[in-house]
């Protein structure tokens, strides 16, 4: 893979040659980064033009991100809101003398955060990091065996990753599924519909008629879930919209 920045009227625009058979622009969050990947053949002048006569589009996805409300950064200190299966519950950080950490939820919406005395921020959020993790797997878990089960595909492997460009990817060639760590703030419908969509790409690698089926059949509301999970709040390092029509 070749890839190079250009200049294209007013934009950067990242140029990746993939061996791919389409020509792809996408326009990514926070800042609305505009990236293209183009088929080896594809000459550069056929992408400035293929990216001019998207440039209404591309100026309208960026005034989204734009508009799109964005957390605070997380100091992990007490009084913070921090997001769980789409509820916001109110942190509240115990120093204690021993030299682990627990985290749990408290009536009222209160998330307790029991750390060691004069740990770091970076402890802090790597602890929080690996909490998350933790309630995802044990989440999602079950919804890859069910939504296995009702497509008819078994998945070689799945996990969970910090991704900063998409919910969730499939390897199809390889069977193996990636879930955005970010999942876990987002409301549970999110994640049945992330791991829907990955998973039919083991019956479709494309966003063909084919896969279309899948989700139209298994899920229904999956274009309203995806609008809903997409105007959702971003952290303030997110970078993990689901980009083009049908992610």
């Amino acid at each position: 893979m070749n890839t190079e920045h250009h200049t294209i009227g007013s934009l950067t625009v990242e140029v990746r040659w993939k061996s791919i058979k389409n020509l792809h622009v996408g326009v990514y969050p926070p800042d609305g980064r505009v990236r293209v990947a183009a088929p080896m053949a594809v000459s550069l002048d056929a992408i400035k033009l293929a990216v001019l006569t998207r440039m209404t589009w591309v100026r309208r996805q960026q005034a989204k991100f734009a508009a799109q409300e964005r957390q605070s950064v997380r100091r992990y200190q007490s009084g913070e809101t921090h997001f769980l299966w789409g509820r916001s519950l109110r942190l509240e950080v115990v120093e204690w003398d021993k030299a682990i950490y627990r985290v749990s939820e408290q009536r009222g919406d209160r998330l307790s955060f029991q750390i060691p005395r004069e740990s770091s921020f970076e402890q802090r959020a790597a602890w929080m990091a690996n909490w998350r993790r933790s309630q995802l797997r044990k989440l999602a878990a079950p919804k890859v065996t069910l939504w296995s089960d009702i497509l008819g595909v078994t998945p070689e492997k799945w996990g969970i990753r910090d991704m900063r460009t998409k919910w969730g990817s499939c390897n199809s060639r390889k069977s193996i599924i990636w879930l955005n760590s970010e999942l876990s703030k987002k409301p549970t419908p999110s994640l049945d519909y992330v791991i829907l969509h990955e998973l039919a790409h083991l019956i479709s690698s494309k966003h063909d008629d084919r896969f279309l089926a899948v989700l139209n059949e298994h899920m229904p509301r999956w274009r309203s879930i995806r609008a809903e999970l997409n105007a959702l709040p971003l952290a303030a390092w997110e970078d993990t919209s689901i980009p083009g029509p049908t992610r």
